[in-house]
């Protein structure tokens, strides 16, 4: 699901996503940002994510140009 719901929010892409932009202050590989986004969410209280729901994730941000992946780097895009 894109969008949340009221039952799960915190599984959606877009909730997955805004967790990933917040993760990326600074420029990091796809394993380095899985594993940050991992202990973010567990610390946070959050619902686990798979990895299957993170590279989606990964996929919408990428399309609606809010990341860039470039050298096995992602970034935020420039505005």
């Amino acid at each position: 699901m894109i969008l949340p719901t009221k039952h799960r929010p915190d599984r959606s892409l877009l909730v997955i996503g805004a967790d990933i932009l917040a993760e990326l202050a600074k420029p990091m590989t796809v394993s380095g940002l899985w594993d940050h986004l991992r202990l973010w969410r567990t610390a946070s209280k959050s619902s686990a994510v798979d990895y299957r729901r993170f590279v989606l994730a990964l996929d919408l941000l990428h399309m609606i140009g809010a990341i860039d992946f470039a050298r096995g780097v992602i970034r935020r895009a420039s505005p």
